[in-house]
C-alpha cells in the first residue's frame, strides 16, 4: 500500500521549506498532496498558488481561508472548517504543517482532533511573539516534531514531547540554496526587471503583537536604508495585523533605488539571494539562508530574536539608525564561512529515511506529556 502524505502550505516561505520533502518524498514512491491556502490565494501577493502547481506528480487542493483584513481568528477558524471537509475526502496518513502560522495550527489542530498524524516542521524555534506561541500550539498537536536543530529539539522536549517523536533533520529551505538554482543572476535581473548590479534584499513583516507600531518601524528602517545610498529589492511583507501600515511606507519609497517585488519564484529567490550584498530586515531568510550563504544579515526587531547565533547576523531595532548604517557601510559585500547550525543541505534525505522506518508509523497516536528527566 502507497502511503499518502498532505502537505499544507499558506505562504511563499512555508512552501520553501516543505517543497524539498515532498519532492523527496514523492521520488521514494509516496503519494504527495498540498493543501494551499492562505496568501497563496491572494492576488496583491503574487498569486503563488501557482508555484505549487508547478510540483509534478501532486495532488493539489485549493481553499480560500480569508480576504483582505480578516483578522486572525476569523482566518483560523475558517481555515479549520475547510481543512476538516477536505481531511475527509484525503484521508493522508501523514499531514505535514510548517512552523508558526494560523493555517498551520488550523490543520494541526484538526490532525489532533481526528486522530490523524501531523508532523510539524520546525519547532522549537523561538522569537518572542505571537507567532512563538502558535508554534508552540502545534508542537503539542503534532504526532511527530522535524526540527532544524539539537536545541530546538531540546525546547520541544522541554514542551513534554517525547524524544522517540523528536526528529533533528535540519531546515529543509537548506537543501535548495546549497545547490545550484538552474537559473542565472543575469536570467533573475532580466525576469523580474531588477536594474542593480550591487544590491540588498529586504524583507519587513508586521509583527503582529507590534501591529500598531508597525509603521513607524518601517518608517525609520527605511529612512536609514534610503540614507545608505544602497539598492535594494524589496518583497513585499505578509499579510499580518500592521502590513498595511508596512506597505504605505514601502510604496512611497524611490523607485530609482528601491525595486519593489510582491514574491519571486523560489529558484529566482536563491539567486538573488547568493549574490546579494546584505540581507535586511526580520524573515527568517535573514538568520537561517543568509548565514549558510555566507551573507551578511541585519535582523530588524524582535520577530526573529534569538533565533541565530551567526557571526554573519547583526542585531538592531528599526529607530537604532547608526547600527544600521554601520551595517551597511562596513558589512556590505562581505562573505562568511558557511554557518550550518540549522542544517548542512541534506534534511530531505533525512526525512525520507524517517518515512521508510517502521516505527515512524507504529508509535502510539495516545499524547503522554513526558516529564523531562
Amino acid at each position: 500500500m502507497t502511503r499518502k502524505l498532505l502537505f499544507v502550505t499558506g505562504t511563499r516561505a512555508d512552501f520553501g521549506k516543505i517543497e524539498p520533502l515532498a519532492i523527496a518524498a514523492r521520488d521514494a514512491g509516496f503519494d504527495i498532496a498540498f493543501f494551499v491556502t492562505g496568501m497563496h490565494m491572494m492576488q496583491r501577493y503574487g498569486l503563488t498558488k501557482v508555484e505549487v502547481h508547478r510540483v509534478e506528480g501532486a495532488t493539489v487542493h485549493e481553499f480560500q481561508n480569508q480576504r483582505a483584513g480578516d483578522p486572525q481568528d476569523m482566518v483560523l477558524a475558517k481555515t479549520v472548517m475547510g481543512f476538516s471537509d477536505y481531511l475527509t475526502e484525503a484521508q493522508p496518513d501523514l499531514v505535514v504543517v510548517h512552523g508558526d502560522r494560523v493555517e498551520a495550527l488550523a490543520a494541526a489542530l484538526v490532525c489532533a482532533t481526528n486522530y490523524v498524524r501531523c508532523a510539524h516542521v520546525e519547532g522549537g524555534e523561538v522569537s518572542g511573539t505571537i507567532d512563538e506561541i502558535f508554534r508552540h500550539c502545534n508542537t503539542k498537536l503534532a504526532y511527530c516534531h522535524l526540527v532544524s536543530s539539537d536545541q530546538a529539539a531540546r525546547r520541544v522536549m522541554a514542551l513534554g514531547e517525547p524524544a522517540e517523536a523528536i526528529h533533528a533533520i535540519g531546515s529543509p529551505e537548506l537543501d535548495f540554496h546549497g545547490r545550484s538554482s538552474g537559473v542565472t543572476i543575469d536570467e533573475v535581473r532580466s525576469h523580474y526587471d531588477i536594474p542593480f548590479d550591487d544590491y540588498g534584499v529586504c524583507t519587513f513583516h508586521p509583527v503582529t503583537s507590534e501591529a500598531a507600531t508597525m509603521g513607524q518601524q518601517a518608517a525609520d528602517l527605511f529612512s536609514a536604508m534610503e540614507q545608505s545610498g544602497r539598492n535594494f529589492v524589496v518583497i513585499l511583507p505578509n499579510n499580518d495585523p500592521g502590513a498595511a501600515d508596512i506597505l504605505s511606507v514601502i510604496e512611497a519609497l524611490p523607485k530609482v533605488r528601491f525595486r519593489l517585488i510582491p514574491s519571486m519564484r523560489f529558484a529566482h529567490f536563491s539567486e538573488l539571494m547568493k549574490h546579494a550584498s546584505g540581507i535586511v530586515g526580520n524573515s527568517s531568510a535573514g538568520v537561517r539562508e543568509a548565514p549558510f550563504l555566507g551573507i551578511p544579515s541585519l535582523d530588524i526587531g524582535t520577530r526573529q530574536a534569538r533565533r541565530s547565533d551567526a557571526g554573519s547576523v547583526t542585531s538592531a531595532q528599526a529607530a537604532d539608525r547608526e547600527t544600521i548604517l554601520r551595517f551597511l557601510a562596513d558589512e556590505w559585500g562581505k562573505r562568511y564561512e558557511a554557518h550550518t547550525g540549522f542544517g548542512a543541505g541534506n534534511t530531505a534525505g533525512r526525512f525520507v529515511d524517517l518515512l521508510n522506518d517502521p516505527a515512524f508509523w507504529s508509535r502510539s497516536l495516545q499524547k503522554e506529556f513526558q516529564d523531562i528527566g
